[in-house]
């Protein structure tokens, strides 16, 4: 059996998207590892596949958080161990008894309900896989036909948009609420106390600049609750409008595709991790020294690093938790955004398949 799956489709997608994805053969063929090739008009596969993807996450967590607890040892600090997830449930407040002492007291629940979940998501994957339509726009359910995947259509897109951006604004409720209702750890005061957000919009504002020196739990919090806001009334916005005026090459005509939305994506996911890079390495407020290790120093080399200002300890090749967080989350957005400028150029119709034809060896140009 040829392991190939032929891109199916719809013929005038294709007649209009042709040039931006499939390099003018309407008949391309993908490899299998090519799983985006299998998902990108069936927008049921495509559900499928997030949330399959989600249950690994959930099961990598869960897991992962349980080897970390069996092997934690108090004796030592836990930035110096391999204490990744540790780390996080600790900065929220999680492994303390009354006193404010960590005692790993509730990890292993929170371990075991990421487990259970990923069998949810598992479950979930498999079924929109097998069971469900592939096609929402095939869907007896009228509700579902509105989650169909056109990809040149603003107001399809728009509406998919507000969703995500609800359950962002969710999340960051249930951050705010949890720092009010049960606490989080506060590294000036060594131990676990409840804040609340301060909503002050012109702090908030000039954090933009500074939000590396952030030193206030109650800042961290007003920045979730602002952000709360605006996703909700984003996502409110999205989904309760629809295109304005005629959809013309400025608003995006021609050039929105699922090529250009996955670079998109790729581009935020990429910043992302470069913020979160710069911010760890640095701040102690919310990246606390008693979980993640010491501050790092920044280098460059052929490439910017951190490392470490003190010895690592035991894990992680002798580095710091800290150290490994922040590289790892550096190199990794550095990636990504090099796959966001890949899908944009592609989605913008460059052909790199031209670089083969004008280079030699080793890139070196052909003699013209």
């Amino acid at each position: 059996m040829d392991h190939h799956v032929v891109f199916m489709g719809n013929s005038a997608f294709f007649a209009q998207k042709e040039i931006m994805q499939t390099y003018g053969n309407p008949d391309v063929t993908y490899g299998w590892w090519a799983g985006n090739s299998g998902v990108t008009n069936r927008s049921g596969k495509f559900i499928a596949a997030h949330a399959a993807h989600t249950g690994l996450i959930a099961f990598g967590c869960g897991a992962a958080t349980l080897v970390e607890l069996a092997g934690f040892d108090p004796s030592l600090p836990m930035g110096h161990q391999s204490s990744l997830f540790l780390a996080h449930l600790a900065s929220v407040g999680i492994g303390f008894d009354d006193a404010g002492v960590w005692t790993g007291v509730g990890v292993a629940n929170i371990a075991i309900v990421h487990l259970i979940l990923s069998m949810v998501y598992g479950g979930g994957g498999l079924l929109h896989s097998v069971y469900f339509t592939g096609d929402m726009q095939d869907s007896e359910v009228p509700q579902a036909r509105k989650f169909k995947l056109e990809w040149d259509n603003p107001d399809n897109q728009t509406f998919i948009l507000g969703h995500h951006l609800l359950f962002f604004g969710v999340a960051n409720i249930w951050f705010v609420e949890w720092a009010r209702i049960h606490g989080i750890y506060d590294p000036a005061i060594d131990a676990v106390r409840q804040v609340n957000y301060n909503l002050d919009l012109t702090q908030i504002w000039n954090h933009q600049f500074d939000f590396l020196a952030i030193d206030s739990l109650e800042d961290v919090m007003g920045g979730h609750a602002f952000l709360a806001f605006f996703q909700l009334g984003g996502g409110a916005f999205h989904i309760a409008t629809k295109q304005i005026g005629t959809y013309t090459k400025f608003k995006g005509k021609g050039l929105l595709s699922a090529e250009a939305i996955l670079s998109w994506s790729l581009a935020g996911i990429g910043w992302m991790a470069c913020v979160a890079a710069f911010w760890a390495a640095s701040n102690t407020t919310v990246y606390p020294e008693a979980w993640y290790g010491e501050v790092l120093q920044f280098k460059f080399g052929i490439a910017p690093y951190w490392v470490d200002t003190v010895p690592g300890g035991t894990a992680f090749l002798g580095h710091t938790t800290r150290a490994a967080l922040v590289n790892v989350h550096y190199y990794l957005g550095f990636f990504f955004i090099q796959g966001h400028l890949w899908h944009a150029l592609r989605a913008m119709g460059f052909d790199f398949k031209r670089l083969l034809d004008r280079t030699g060896p080793f890139g070196i140009p052909r003699t013209l």
